[in-house]
């Protein structure tokens, strides 16, 4: 089966043809760095790499490039609530980012761009638009012209005309049209700035991405992705711009967009407050059982995540854990049915392989891995799997988990910082012959997923999947 991928520009699957054979070029937005990930840049993040990781296993040549917004409005609030340079403020941010991204396995990435060292570039390309006559400069800034660019709200589907004024895009005196927006803001007192020939400013949102991807893949690439939210304005703005400054269409052929992730039916977000940063939820659990929620959902559904999913997560990784276990048991040798099981598992590797070609689709793909695990027990029940074909479940577990990412590690691994803090009361408690605190911390740590195990050379931990 040929890859498929649905693209929110057609609102359809097409069949996935790079525009240079097997060279694809991907652009995914990455943060605004004022504050630590939450579990929705998460989502986005872990989805985009699960991709990576399959299209280069499939054999295509992937230059994965992200952004990283450095410089923005709400970048400079935070600092100045934290009385800190803004620029300083989002390198240290940019640096804990990437310790997140690391944290959740996220090693797919080719490169990370800052929008603060594409200065010139963004400078270059607001210049060819105010030449071309769609963008013009106001008393506060550069704006582009959207009257001037028929095409925008192609990606969204939505009509200029129809676009009620103040819907996720400020308004301001100086703009012609309200949906006019910023590529270039004037200087403010006590805000960063670089000289350009409009004045000492910085740079709008959108034109960053554009700016940034043009300088490494040109005005036309394969691949865009990011979260649903931002197809609009954003992603419809840098159409806008790209399309304009280089006269050629389409920007980018194929548009994929992450679905969002909700926490008690309400969107996870930072303006809300009702987000789990990644930390707060590594500290409780394996990043396993965060890219296992991941994958159990599709990349364009909603994720409305509770605790329950977690404990779901476990129980599902457990059984994953305890099969691969059974089969470090096999060690018979039944020629016979190990060649009829070598055509099982072939099959079963061709429909996990055909579900991730129809749009990515993880959780079908994950489904066939539960498929093996029950028809494998039952072999095994029956005496009737031998030593060879368990190794070759297990290559085709690997092959699996390299692309997912959510296998349980098969040696000791490091504690989360909550889970340890745990285990050392429990320990002192127990020194105390303070045997109800033990308990009570024992059943905690348990509660959490993991299991102690008190030795004459002290406890040993592991996560109890």
């Amino acid at each position: 089966m040929a890859l498929k991928i649905f693209n929110t520009l057609s609102g359809k699957k097409e069949p996935f043809k790079p525009l240079k054979n097997k060279r694809v070029n991907l652009f995914v937005c990455g943060p605004t760095v004022y504050d630590l990930s939450h579990l929705g840049h998460a989502r986005t993040y872990a989805a985009f790499d699960v991709i990576v990781r399959y299209l280069r296993r499939a054999g295509y040549e992937v230059f994965y490039l992200q952004n990283i917004t450095d410089i923005d409005d709400k970048i400079i609030v935070r600092a100045k609530e934290l009385n800190a340079d803004p620029l300083k403020f989002s390198r240290q941010m940019t640096k804990e980012y990437y310790k997140d991204a690391a944290a959740l396995k996220i090693k797919s990435v080719t490169k990370y761009a800052k929008a603060s060292e594409f200065i010139p570039q963004i400078i270059r390309q607001i210049q060819v638009l105010l030449k071309k006559g769609y963008a013009y400069e106001a008393s506060d800034g550069v704006y582009f012209d959207i009257s001037k660019f028929p095409d925008y709200g192609k990606l969204s589907g939505q009509k200029i005309k129809k676009l009620k004024a103040g819907a996720r895009v400020k308004i301001r005196e100086t703009k012609k049209h309200p949906f006019d927006f910023d590529l270039w803001k004037k200087k403010k007192p006590g805000e960063p700035a670089w000289a350009s020939p409009w004045g000492a400013g910085r740079p709008g949102w959108h034109i960053e991405d554009t700016a940034i991807s043009e300088n490494f893949f040109g005005p036309q690439y394969d691949l865009h992705g990011g979260a649903y939210e931002l197809i609009f304005p954003h992603h419809e703005s840098e159409i806008a711009q790209m399309e304009a400054t280089s006269g050629k269409k389409p920007f980018v052929k194929y548009w994929l967009h992450t679905g969002v992730l909700k926490i008690g039916g309400e969107k996870m977000s930072k303006s809300l407050g009702n987000f789990i940063t990644v930390r707060d939820f590594l500290e409780k659990y394996p990043v396993e059982i965060l890219r296992f929620i991941i994958v159990s959902s599709h990349y364009r559904s909603v994720i409305d995540y509770n605790e329950q999913l977690a404990v779901q997560a476990k129980h599902a990784l457990g059984r994953i854990s305890e099969f691969l276990e059974r089969l470090d048991k096999v060690n018979q040798k039944l020629k016979i049915k190990n060649q009829k099981y070598k055509l099982k598992i072939k099959k079963f590797r061709e429909k996990f392989f055909d579900y991730m070609d129809d749009d990515f689709n993880t959780p079908r793909a994950l489904s066939v891995m539960f498929d093996v695990i029950k028809t494998s027990n039952a072999s095994i029940d029956k005496n009737q799997l031998d030593k060879d074909a368990a190794r070759e479940i297990k290559n085709f577990f690997g092959e699996a988990d390299a692309i997912f990412g959510i296998l349980p590690p098969r040696k000791k691994i490091k504690l989360p910082k909550k889970i340890a803090a745990l285990v050392e009361q429990r320990e002192k408690a127990r020194q105390e012959k303070n045997w109800a605190l033990a308990d009570q911390l024992r059943a905690e740590t348990e509660r959490l997923g993991y299991k102690i195990e008190d030795t004459p050379k002290g406890p040993t931990v592991k996560f109890d999947f």
